[in-house]
């Protein structure tokens, strides 16, 4: 496919991204509504403590990656079978129902309900794992960071006005009748826009379909494959560890800045947009401009202890300088970036044309995985100090740094990068 095709079929994933982000990145600033003791929105009982309302917090965040665990297998063996266009589109509805059924829990403050609809979503939740494998269909070996890069300038855009329009549709100050299910509708309203977009203007891209029995013991199988499969056990490790120690981070980090810095929601909402931006320069600009001139192990190499770093100095600021905040996310936005796109680029790089569907799923599984257990455990950290899952969120990133420093052999990637170019 020239580049020049394969054009519109990157901006309607570009879309597709940034519609999923954005639904994701206008909940950052409500979720804390829903356990701060002065919140009108607080959706646990009067009698719960501040520590409780943690745990359970950590335990509805735990409901999508889990349910994304078992799920995010099957949707990619579908999407090899049957097609990336049909499965985006079904992945997309259930998060629009998921929204819708969120919002309703919280007016009616029923907690099973709010457990259910995030479960849902995480069901369904293979929207980005199809999205990376159509970017691996249609994308040429040198250009595959460059384009996936251009996923995570649609997660920074997302991250940029998501939490925007998050802390403003929740603000019954903006419009009288306005609240904190409000995000959700919205949330769901686009969600199904996009679902229309991607039925009526994304092609077909997979070429050469899977005739594999479907697998629904995947989920099991692929934590055994991510560790042991040539070139993925020397990627996953690594990026298990990454999107474990940043799970620490975004979980409790808009909890933090309620608490401890006195942000309020639309000063929470203008923080995560300001990281956003960060994303955005880095993927729009950083990543694109190493991509194809430096080897993407040697990038990752360097940006999983840049990110560590970056926590631990999050960590580290005292509560007497609220102001330095806003000095990380540049640093921290940048070796994010330069992780995420140039692990998952490294991962086709390594993977069969008409598997990466399945590697995907295989990545999402363990990304979920890695989500999972943080979440749990970062409710339970926290309730002894809202400040602690950073820490030992840093911890994490860094000894995937090491892991990847340790398992990966350059050799074997220069061959992979060989075959792949031979094929094409």
């Amino acid at each position: 496919m020239t580049q020049q095709n394969s054009k519109p079929i990157l901006w309607t994933i570009f879309l597709t991204i940034f519609i999923d982000m954005l639904g994701i990145g206008i909940l950052i600033p409500v979720f804390p509504l829903l356990i701060v003791p002065s919140s009108p929105f607080r959706v646990i009982p009067a009698t719960w403590t501040t520590g409780e309302g943690f745990i359970m917090l950590g335990w509805l965040m735990t409901c999508f990656p889990l349910a994304q665990f078992l799920c995010a297998p099957i949707l990619g063996q579908l999407a090899d079978r049957y097609g990336r266009k049909k499965i985006l589109a079904l992945s997309i509805a259930g998060t629009s129902i998921s929204y819708a059924v969120f919002a309703i829990g919280i007016i009616t403050k029923n907690l099973p309900l709010m457990f259910i609809s995030r479960a849902l979503d995480g069901a369904f939740g293979g929207n980005v794992s199809v999205a990376q494998a159509v970017i691996g269909d249609i994308s040429k070996p040198q250009d595959r960071a460059k384009n996936f890069g251009l996923i995570g300038v649609a997660f920074g855009l997302g991250f940029i006005i998501g939490p925007f329009i998050g802390g403003k549709l929740s603000d019954a100050h903006s419009v009288s009748w306005f609240n904190a299910a409000t995000p959700f509708w919205f949330a769901a309203i686009i969600s199904f826009i996009n679902v229309i977009s991607v039925l009526k203007f994304l092609p077909e891209t997979l070429k050469v379909r899977s005739n594999q029995q479907l697998d629904i013991t995947k989920p099991l199988g692929n934590i055994i494959k991510a560790f042991t499969s040539n070139g993925l056990q020397s990627i996953i490790p690594s990026t298990f560890f990454f999107n474990a120690g940043f799970t620490f981070y975004t979980t409790f980090w808009g909890v933090v800045l309620a608490e401890q810095f006195n942000f309020n929601v639309g000063s929470i909402g203008n923080y995560f947009a300001y990281i956003g931006i960060m994303i955005v320069l880095a993927q729009g600009v950083v990543v694109r401009r190493l991509s194809d001139k430096i080897a993407d192990f040697t990038i990752l190499r360097f940006s999983l202890f840049g990110t560590a770093i970056c926590l631990l100095f999050y960590y580290l600021i005292p509560t007497s300088h609220p102001n330095l905040v806003y000095v990380l996310p540049p640093f921290m936005a940048t070796c994010n970036a330069l992780t995420m796109s140039f692990s998952s680029a490294l991962i086709t790089r390594v993977t069969p044309a008409n598997m990466r569907g399945e590697a995907m799923g295989i990545n999402s599984s363990t990304n979920a995985l890695a989500q999972a257990i943080p979440a749990i455990l970062a409710g339970y950290i926290a309730s002894h100090n809202a400040r602690l899952p950073i820490l030992v969120g840093s911890m994490c990133i860094f000894i995937g740094g090491m892991l990847f420093w340790l398992i990966f052999k350059p050799q074997d990637y220069e061959n992979n990068n060989m075959t792949t170019k031979e094929v094409k």
